[in-house]
């Protein structure tokens, strides 16, 4: 939590404190739920905490303050019961900021035990607020990120003024909700069957995902080694997609695929794998440099593979916004999952919706508009791109897309709903309104990816 505090990120930092401390099993899975709702659900933790403290939380200690609400979750959030969570969150803050601080807390978690979440939540709740302002608050989300899924959710067609408060509602609970561990099975490398080996299931919707309901990831054989790994289902629909989309040209020898933002390299890993099977070449292209030593390491068993059957997979470090300039027309397949806010992965990153605001979006809409620009510039004629986000936020979805479209005559906007529906199972009918794609927490049990699908006119 104190790391989290400091600049960290609860799914990279928290694996390591795991190992260091030598926890598996349930030990692990307690501290995880702790750590992570903790922190997901500090907006309502908060709120109860300055109430039975009688001060703002500006005026409480971080290290306190982090220990409170890991002792709140404990009382209202989990089934600890009330005495072991008041004596252990004492004898913490004890260890950590002293005796003064151990009394603190003590009488704090006293006062919270006397009403249970659902009480607390009546009194933390403003009687005359409307209902997008109420569901951010009993689902601990900041107001504007609750504001900009319900317009989401309007603008996708995934809702109807009817309908889009009780939507709203599931959305925000998913994201509070642990997401299920998702694994990929790199097609050629390995299969879902080999992957149940060590405990994964076959995912319901997406042929190339297993989900895994317990144990260390770590631990399977196939993810050790490289040819599986940890990847949400959505995040494998768009590298599926990209690879199933028809293209319209004449023949010009194997394809040439670019993935512009590729780092840390998990959809890399799967179009990799998937550009073996079609006998293309693939170019991963990432801007930061540790991050592309992290896309390189994901593709060191495809490479090996690759490179025993005459094809190419080329690990660049670059600004992806060069490539229109730098080589027009030169690839077939161009994914551009651009840098977001993450909106659709808030069950995944506990502490994002507490870090982004509403002004990351106007550099972020900028950037992305410049990567679509710049690969659909080296799209060749009859080529197809996928621009993705991670983010349902409209300024970051079909605005970007149609700003861009504007400027341009020679690209055609298609129904991305059959290539998905062709790549998965069961998805048919939830897939919007079209042309694009977006998936939802509450509806596909994925993360919040969007997806568009552009051809180059030939």
């Amino acid at each position: 939590m104190r790391s989290v505090a400091s600049g960290g990120y609860a799914n990279l930092d928290l694996p390591k404190e795991l190992r260091q401390r030598r926890l598996s099993g349930r030990d692990a899975a307690f501290a995880t739920e702790l750590t992570y709702g903790a922190t997901r659900l500090r907006g309502i933790y908060d709120r109860i905490i300055e109430i039975a403290a009688d001060r703002p939380i500006a005026r409480i200690d971080g290290g306190v303050l982090d220990t409170l609400r890991l002792g709140a979750h404990q009382l209202l959030g989990m089934r600890v019961p009330p005495h072991a969570a008041a004596d252990t969150s004492v004898a913490l803050a004890r260890q950590v900021n002293g005796a003064g601080a151990a009394g603190l807390v003590n009488a704090v978690l006293r006062r919270i035990s006397e009403a249970d979440l659902e009480e607390w939540l009546t009194r933390i709740v403003p009687a005359d607020a409307d209902a997008t302002t109420k569901a951010a608050i009993q689902h601990s989300h900041p107001e504007w990120i609750a504001k900009a899924l319900r317009q989401a959710l309007l603008g996708h067609g995934a809702s109807t003024p009817a309908t889009v408060d009780a939507d709203l509602a599931a959305v925000l609970a998913a994201d509070n909700a642990a997401a299920e561990v998702n694994l990929v099975a790199r097609p050629g490398l390995v299969t879902v069957e080999e992957l149940a080996v060590d405990g994964a299931t076959a995912h319901p919707h997406v042929p190339t995902a297993a989900l895994l309901p317990s144990g260390d990831p770590g631990q399977v054989a196939a993810v050790r080694d490289g040819r599986a790994a940890v990847q949400d289902a959505g995040s494998q629909v768009v590298a599926l997609t990209l690879a199933a989309a028809p293209l319209v040209r004449a023949a010009r020898g194997r394809e040439r695929w670019l993935d512009l933002c590729a780092g840390p390299g998990g959809k890399a890993g799967l179009l990799a794998a998937l550009a073996i099977e079609q006998r293309a070449d693939l170019v991963a292209n990432e801007v930061q440099p540790h991050r592309a030593e992290l896309v390189a390491a994901t593709l060191r068993v495809a490479s090996e593979r690759a490179e025993g059957v005459g094809l190419t997979l080329e690990v660049r470090t670059g600004d992806g916004r060069d490539y229109g300039v730098d080589e027009p027309a030169a690839y077939d397949r161009i994914l551009i999952d651009a840098p977001c806010t993450g909106l659709g992965a808030l069950r995944r990153r506990p502490e994002a919706r507490w870090r982004r605001q509403p002004s990351d979006l106007a550099a972020l809409g900028s950037l992305q508009r410049e990567l679509l620009a710049s690969a659909l510039d080296a799209l060749a004629p009859g080529g197809v791109a996928v621009y993705a986000t991670c983010s349902p936020h409209l300024a970051e979805t079909t605005f970007v897309v149609g700003d861009v479209l504007k400027k341009r005559s020679d690209i055609e906007h298609l129904d991305a709903r059959p290539v998905v529906e062709e790549v998965t199972c069961g998805w048919g009918g939830t897939l919007g309104a079209g042309p694009d794609v977006q998936l939802w927490p509450h509806d596909h049990g994925t993360d919040g990816m969007f997806l568009a699908l552009l051809r180059k006119q030939g």
